[in-house]
């Protein structure tokens, strides 16, 4: 079992992935500009995105084809990413870069450090994470994601009337998921007591969602706000 130097069990597996040619030039380019350290300590979201606006922190974005169409279709609102695969993150900036986005920022790093060393109280206006890793075997269960001291992490960096926006495609999760959100006391159900949420239509359809709902898959959406 994997663990950091702190003791906590990792919901990711560090692989070094394959990185294309584009990706790691992307890298090159994009993270000099786009890139954030977490040896840098706590971020400051008007000097990092150069503006004040909203800000919702995107956890796991894979290769960054949500983060960059909501960025894309709001740029009234700063986006910040956190991934910690280097090719996913190379992929995101060649977008960016590509479609001359302005209002997004990337740690390549590990989420639960970020938000513990780097992201003040009640600083974000969401934070969305779209299909993590559900590691589905039982045995494996300790390693997701979603667990009651993260959540507490994420409900105390949201402000008051924040979201929180989780999407699977694995019923199982899903149902730990809510039983997990729904019992953090200052965390309210959006779609009611033991609800599920209509998916939002600022969420995008990834093609990996496209193939499984032709498959018959099911998809599930939780969304909670911070009430206090």
């Amino acid at each position: 079992m994997s663990t950091d130097p702190r003791g906590r069990i990792r919901s990711f597996v560090m692989r070094p992935g394959r990185m294309t040619v584009g990706q790691r030039r992307a890298l090159e380019a994009g993270l000099p500009r786009f890139g954030l350290e977490r040896e840098a300590g706590p971020l400051a979201p008007d000097i990092a995105f150069g503006r004040s606006a909203p800000l919702v922190l995107e956890i796991g974005f894979g290769m960054g084809q949500s983060l960059v169409e909501m960025a894309a279709a709001d740029p009234d609102t700063n986006f910040l990413g956190i991934e910690v695969h280097r090719p996913g993150v190379g992929r995101l900036l060649h977008s960016v870069m590509e479609q001359e986005l302005e209002n997004v920022r990337v740690y390549c790093d590990d989420a639960v450090l970020v938000l513990e060393e780097c992201i003040a109280p009640a600083s974000l206006d969401g934070v969305q994470i779209f299909f993590p890793d559900p590691w589905h075997k039982k045995r494996h269960h300790k390693r997701r994601l979603i667990q009651p001291p993260f959540v507490r992490l994420l409900r105390e960096r949201l402000k008051p009337g924040g979201f929180l926006h989780l999407a699977t495609d694995w019923e199982n999760y899903a149902e730990h998921m809510l039983e997990v959100l729904s019992a953090e006391p200052s965390l309210e159900n959006r779609a009611g007591a033991d609800e599920y949420s209509p998916r939002p239509e600022q969420r995008p359809l990834t093609k990996f969602e496209q193939r499984g709902q032709r498959l018959g898959h099911g998809v599930w959406d939780l969304l909670f706000e911070r009430r206090d």
